[in-house]
This record gives structure tokens, sequence and C-alpha cells, in this order.
């Protein structure tokens, strides 16, 4: 490992490097920002070689543009792309965005938004259940948003106009872009031509046993650990009941994470439950939490009220369930159903290449029994939000004043991206990572209503300022 070779007043700067590759899988000369890229080729051959041993991942260098070809051991549904307003893309945005990548691929160095609209209509013409139509509104705003996307990572740069005016009225506003053909050649690279393919699982990893050896190894046991450090950096928490029997044993070897935490700067919090990586930076993830905002702040308080029912022993026993068995193949039906057939070459495609990357089932004497979780039902998570927004509703967002069914909704999907706790008919499954955020401190501070003239009932703090505060939840962690 490289690593181990750099400096001790260096590492800092290669963890960074190593954090922002495996947080933007595209660096270019201005995103995530102007940094990014220079830190990325003064440590580019180290990185490489580190990335490629404990997570098989590749990495691509050019004076433009770093490119990180990830390892994909499952589709991940709650890891879209967003707008520049945090709106998750939907079907029509991510046509518009494939049929834009693929129109700049032809294009010279500059074009039109119109112009660009116009191809991106015309192929979309020639697909089932997709058309761009300039005269609605809302197809405009989707393909700006689409454009808007490429434009944050340096596909196109605005060189004159404006987007928006375009959206409004595209008889009287327009857009002119500058084309960089490095970074649109960059972003759409798949590990296999798509034409070959019957099915999403063909871009999956391989996981084919195999008796050959590298280095002493067998090629399988390697793979099956990239995987399990695939897993600390990609996902908030890996639990040990999710596992299987050989990815367990890798989890549990001390070198997993040592590794993982030298290449990262990362520190790994193990219990007995599985294993959480811990950014001190808050930089790795896309996510940060505790934050500001409404959602986030009643997801915190939720959260804390949530432990206290788990940990009340005067409180009736709660229902012990396991986690639900998790498949991609409802996903993975629903992508396949979308490949154009017609679009696929019969005579280069191979019909048992996705047969490939499926072992064999293990045969166990006995399967462990799974790990039962808590669960808070839907009617108790309801009652306690009502709660919560009679107690501290004044200082939250206008719009979940009123709408405390949303307000739960969206507050515990924020809790299940983080792995906190798990959605099941009828409630929630409380993970052990959610004892992190008990004891929740708030606080209320009063504003001064002579100073504030004019009230903004639209802000998230309308009258009043609300903190949280988690006070010893990192220096003394207790399991659920």
């Amino acid at each position: 490992m490289r690593a181990r070779e750099i400096s001790p007043l260096a590492l800092d700067s290669y963890q960074r490097a190593a954090r922002v590759a495996l947080s933007n899988h595209l660096v270019t000369t201005s995103y995530p920002d102007r940094a990014a890229l220079p830190l990325l080729r003064r440590w580019a051959t180290e990185l490489r070689d580190d990335l490629l041993e404990l997570f098989g991942y590749r990495l691509e260098v050019t004076e433009t543009t770093a490119r990180l070809f990830t390892v994909s051991d499952r589709l991940d549904p709650t890891a879209p792309a967003r707008t520049a307003t945090e709106r998750t893309f939907d079907r029509t945005r991510y046509s518009y965005l494939a049929l834009s990548l693929a129109a700049l691929g032809r294009a010279g160095s500059q074009i039109t938004l119109s112009e660009l609209a116009d191809h991106v209509a015309a192929d979309a013409a020639q697909v089932d259940g997709i058309e761009l139509s300039t005269d609605r509104a809302a197809d405009r705003d989707a393909f700006v948003d689409a454009v808007g996307w490429l434009g944050v990572r340096g596909a196109i740069t605005l060189a004159d106009g404006d987007a928006n005016g375009w959206a409004s009225n595209p008889q009287a506003g327009e857009a002119l872009y500058d084309i960089d053909r490095s970074v649109v050649v960059a972003l759409f690279r798949p590990p296999r031509a798509l034409q070959h393919l019957h099915s999403i699982r063909g871009l999956l990893a391989a996981q084919t046993s195999t008796a050959a050896e590298d280095d002493g190894v067998p090629v399988d046991a390697k793979e099956i650990g990239r995987r399990v450090r695939r897993a600390l950096v990609e996902r908030p928490v890996v639990l040990a009941g999710e596992l299987d029997q050989h990815e367990l044993i890798a989890l549990a070897q001390p070198k997993t994470t040592a590794e993982v935490e030298l290449l990262t700067g990362l520190v790994a919090e193990r219990r007995a439950e599985g294993i959480a990586m811990i950014d001190p930076t808050g930089r790795l993830s896309d996510v940060r939490f505790p934050s500001t905002g409404t959602v986030a702040q009643v997801a915190l308080l939720l959260a804390g009220e949530i432990c206290d029912r788990v940990l009340d022993v005067d409180a009736p026993t709660l229902e012990q369930r396991p986690l639900p068995e998790v498949s991609d193949d409802h996903l993975i039906g629903e992508l396949d159903a979308a490949i154009p057939e017609v679009g696929i070459f019969v005579d280069l495609a191979d019909p048992e290449f996705d047969d490939e990357f499926t072992l064999p089932p293990t045969e166990v004497a006995e399967p462990p029994e799974p790990v039962r979780y808590p669960m808070i039902d839907d009617h108790w998570l309801s009652a306690k939000v009502t709660e919560l927004v009679d107690q501290f509703g004044r200082t939250f967002a206008a719009q979940w004043q009123a709408d405390h069914d949303g307000l739960r909704k969206q507050s515990l999907g924020l809790l299940e991206r983080l792995r906190l706790t798990h959605a099941v008919p009828g409630g929630v499954l409380v993970l052990p990572v959610l004892a992190r955020y008990r004891d929740v401190v708030v606080s209320v501070r009063e504003r001064d209503p002579h100073i504030d003239f004019a009230v903004d009932n639209s802000a998230p703090d309308s009258v009043d300022e609300f903190d949280t505060d988690t006070t010893g939840a990192l220096s003394e962690v207790e399991t659920v």
C-alpha cells in the first residue's frame, strides 16, 4: 500500500486527495472546486495504486479531469442525481441528461441552448416514451435542470445569456455555452458497451469464484476484501447482520479497517452490530447530520425521542424484527424492462454474461439466527412528531407547521438514508447507530422583536433560532 510510504507530514494532504476522489468521482478544473484537481494530480500515482488495491477502483487523471471508475456491488436507489435546488432527478431529467451528453459529443466547441434542445428533441422522438417539446414549460424546466447538472461539473460553461430566461420564454431568452470535450468524454465511460448487454446486471461487480491465486492469495478472497472495503466507504454503516460469512471474516480483520483509515483519514467505530467509518472533517459524506433546517432538526429530535423510548425500561416491550431481505431483483427488472432491444448488438452480446455475476449459494449447515431490532410503530411516531411541532413549531419553516405527516415522512426518510432506521410495514426498525444521537439538548434563543422589523415566514427560523446539540454523543456511545 503506497500510503505507508508517505511521510507523516504529507499524509494529511494525501488523505484529503483520497477523500476528494471518493466523494467526487469526476473532478474538473472547476468541480468541486479549483483546488481539487491540482491536489489529485499531485498524488495521482499513489492514489491510482491504492484505490485499485483496496477497492478495485480505477483512477484516470489528465490535465483537465480526474475520473474515478468505481465498482458497484449493488444498485443504490438512495443516491440519485439532484438539481441545484436539491430536487431529485426523475425519468425525464435522466433522459434529457443522457441525450444532452450524446448531442454534446457530436457538437463543436460552442452550442446555444436552443440548438442543444433541438438536438435532444430530435433524438427523444426516436425513443418511445420520451419527448421534449419546447412549447411545454415543464419540459423546458426539466431540460434546463439536466443542462445545469452538466454545467456544474464543467462539461459546459455559460459564455453568454441566461438559461432561466430561455426556460421562461424560449422566444426571447437564449444562452451560449462553451463545450469542454474532455469532461464530456470523461462523464460517460461505462465498463462495458451498453449495446452488448441484455441486463443491467452486466454493469455490477464481477463476483465469480476462481481457484487462481494472486501473490498467494485466492482471487475470490481478495475480491471479498475489496467488497467489504467498498461498503465501508459507500455506506454510512455496515451492519454485520447483512453480510455473508466470508464478508464477516473480512470485516472482523483489523487490517480491513486499518487500511481504509490510513488511506482516507476516517476513524472506524467498531461495535458488535457492525462498523461505521466516522469522518472528522465532515467532507466525505454527501449528507451532513446534524444539520440546519426544519427536516434535519426534527430528525435529530426524533432520533433522541426514539432512543429514549427504546431504553425506557418502564415502557411496554417493543416488538423485535430482523431487517427484511434486500434484493436488487425488482429494481433490476424495472431497469431491464426499459432497455430497447432494437439497440442491442445481438451478434456481440453475451447472453451468459449476466450469469457470471452470481456466486453459487454457499452451503451452510445451520443458517445463523438473524439479528433483530426494536420496532417503533407509525402511530407512536406520528404522535411524537405532533408533540414536537406543538413544542417547537414556532421555530419551524411555515410549510411544515401544518403538514405534520409530511414532516414525519421527510424526517424518517433522512434517518433511513443515514442508516439510523429502516422502514418496515407499520413503522421503523431502530438500528444501533441511532444511539449516537441520544440525549439531544435543545436551546431556543428568542429574538428581539424590536430588531426584526419584518418577519419572513418562509425562513426556517422565522421567529426564533432553534439549535440542537448532541452533548457527549461522540465520546460516550452506547448501542441500542
